[in-house]
């Protein structure tokens, strides 16, 4: 099983003197490369990921699952429990 997470290439502006650095929102990065992206695309993720401003990263899915990513939270909470109000652990 083969898993994607979206990615996007970082577009920044530099804005005045004062040097602060706005990102783009990945509407105006599209519509940016192609102004009247709504007549081809149904969606403006469709549009991003041919305009090759996303695309796809191959992850483990293991990766992705909430309970392998908070096993060591979930673990600390039964922990706490059993402190207070008794029980072995579960194997």
């Amino acid at each position: 099983m083969v898993c994607e997470r979206w990615t996007t290439s970082d577009s920044f502006v530099k804005a005045g003197s004062l040097g602060y650095i706005l990102a783009m929102t990945l509407r105006e990065k599209v519509e940016a490369l192609l102004p009247n992206w709504e007549r081809w695309y149904p969606s403006l993720f469709d549009a991003a990921s041919d305009l090759g401003i996303i695309r796809p990263d191959v992850c483990d899915p293991n990766s992705l699952l909430l309970t392998r990513r908070h096993a060591k939270v979930r673990q600390r909470a039964e922990d706490a429990h059993r402190e207070k109000w008794g029980g072995k652990p579960q194997d």
